[in-house]
């Protein structure tokens, strides 16, 4: 009797027609973008040369500094709040017994993957502008709370991840040494959550730097992140400049993409 040959979804016809197909459709409209950042000319379709000019504009206008300014300071101080948060989290939701109401605490700190972020954005609206009326404050803090909110559930599986998938018998080991749960926590389990940890809190940056929705609805006049100014951009003229610009962010999600995808494949 033959052995029965393993599944591979590669075998089936037509699959290598698929994926190149696939990866044509999300990948070419993006390498076009790149291409064009480089144009000499201020036509969006028509290749005029190579140039430099427009990440030049880009980096001498005032409007994109200060925009650019206000998504950097959102989104550090959101990835480290949420990043906190998650970590809190993750150690409640894994490192604990099974108690009643723990799938519904994950179905909670989740919340924000399913449903539509419109939906949140239009619940922070409303509370933020009640807040605002009481205490007529009208900083970015908002901006960085919902943020936060937003960022949590993408920072904390990464880090559930990792915490599920470390060997709990050297915290066992700890504890049977006399170590106490804080001494334990600190030299056997953080260390061997940093990677995750790092993955999430890059995760939580990357959400928040390209976020449009929420802050849309949540920022208040003069407070436009990179992605609001180029959207606000964009409903007036099209122009090179804002295609160095979404290439410039490109390169910095890949990169942290790239970072995360390294440290989640970390076994040490």
């Amino acid at each position: 009797m033959l052995p029965k040959k393993r599944f591979s979804v590669r075998r089936l016809p037509g699959f290598a027609v698929i994926a190149i197909a696939c990866f044509t459709l999300l990948y070419a409209p993006i390498m076009i973008l790149v291409v064009y950042s480089f144009n000499a000319g201020s036509s969006i379709a028509v290749w005029e040369g190579f140039s430099w000019q427009w990440y030049s504009a880009a980096w001498d206008n005032e409007m994109v500094q200060s925009a650019t300014f206000n998504s950097l300071v959102i989104a550090i101080q959101a990835s480290l709040y949420a990043t906190v948060l998650a970590t809190m989290a993750a150690l409640g939701t894994t490192r604990t017994k099974p108690y009643r109401g723990q799938t519904a605490i994950y179905t909670m700190i989740n919340q924000p993957l399913m449903v539509p972020e419109i939906v949140t954005a239009v619940a922070l609206l409303i509370c933020f502008a009640v807040i605002k009326q009481l205490t007529d404050y009208q900083g970015l803090m908002y901006l960085v709370i919902a943020h936060t909110a937003f960022c949590i559930p993408f920072a904390y599986l990464p880090i559930r991840a990792r915490l599920e998938g470390m060997d709990r018998a050297l915290e066992t080991a700890a504890a049977d040494l006399y170590a106490t749960p804080w001494r334990s926590f600190r030299q056997v389990t953080l260390p061997l959550m940093w990677p995750g940890i790092l993955a999430g809190s890059m995760l939580a940056f990357v959400i928040s730097l390209d976020d449009v929705v929420i802050t849309e609805f949540v920022k208040s006049a003069g407070q436009d992140t990179l992605p609001t100014y180029m959207l606000g951009q964009l409903r007036r003229v099209i122009t090179p400049e804002m295609h160095a610009i979404s290439t410039v962010l490109l390169v910095v999600s890949v990169v942290i993409v790239s970072v995360i995808f390294i440290l989640n494949r970390s076994k040490n």
